[in-house]
């Protein structure tokens, strides 16, 4: 990835579900997801998101956009 390229990354949010389509997710929030991506990157933005499903159910995910500062 380039330099001061930008990424959006869209994660289960830290309230959001323990498991999806049966499997253990990971989720985050902005400050984690920075954490985990390093120093590198740069957060310029996050937005929670509250997605309704088909069944009716509630899913909490969480968008963060980042900067790319360095090759690490």
């Amino acid at each position: 990835m380039r330099l001061g390229v930008v990424a959006i990354i869209a994660t289960f949010a830290l309230d959001g579900p323990e498991r999806c389509s049966g499997l253990p997710i990971v989720r985050y929030d902005g400050d984690s997801l920075a954490r985990t991506l390093g120093p590198g990157f740069e957060r310029l933005a996050t937005v929670a998101d509250l997605h309704r499903t088909p069944s009716g159910g509630e899913q909490r995910f969480q968008f963060s956009l980042f900067r790319r500062l360095a090759d690490v």
